[in-house]
């Protein structure tokens, strides 16, 4: 049985396709916001992106913030979940594949500014079925954490037809 080529395997043949490139980093974050059009809506910034890890900013602006003048919980949520699923999916081989299944997170924090999130996916084996939690602290441009995601992922094989 062939396997198909993953998400993980495209993303990462865009990546170091555009990653050197002047302006590189910033068209493959549009593209990601294209291909995903509601992590998209907050504008994030992949800035590094390998197996197991990613790195990915986000502007604070108008069009994320909440009443209070800091960025809305959903938008971190937003930020902390893509990050999660891009240090993840590109550690997985041709023919497997994840889907979020729940998601938690801590506010420690108001966030403003820049912000960073950061996941160090631990290894995992996606040629069987199982769930797994993926971590993300979001930074401020003082490195203070001000939220913490956990994203709680089935992986596995893609079914045969």
């Amino acid at each position: 049985m062939a396997t198909s080529r993953s998400p993980a395997t495209k993303l990462r043949a865009q990546w170091e396709r555009l990653r050197p490139l002047p302006g590189g980093r910033a068209l493959f974050s549009k593209l990601l916001g294209f291909t995903i059009p509601y992590s998209g809506s907050i504008n994030p910034r992949v800035v590094e992106l390998r197996p197991g890890y990613a790195k990915v900013q986000m502007r604070d602006r108008r069009a994320v913030r909440n009443h209070l003048h800091s960025v809305h919980a959903i938008a971190l949520m937003n930020l902390g979940e893509l990050t999660t699923g891009l240090a993840m999916t590109v550690a997985m081989p041709d023919g497997a594949r994840g889907i979020v299944t729940g998601l938690s997170m801590e506010y420690l924090k108001k966030a403003r500014g820049l912000l960073t999130a950061e996941c160090t996916a631990p290894a995992f084996d996606a040629t069987v079925s199982g769930k797994h939690d993926f971590l993300a602290d979001i930074v401020d441009a003082h490195g203070d954490v001000v939220a913490r995601a956990t994203a709680h992922w089935l992986v596995g094989p893609v079914p045969a037809k």
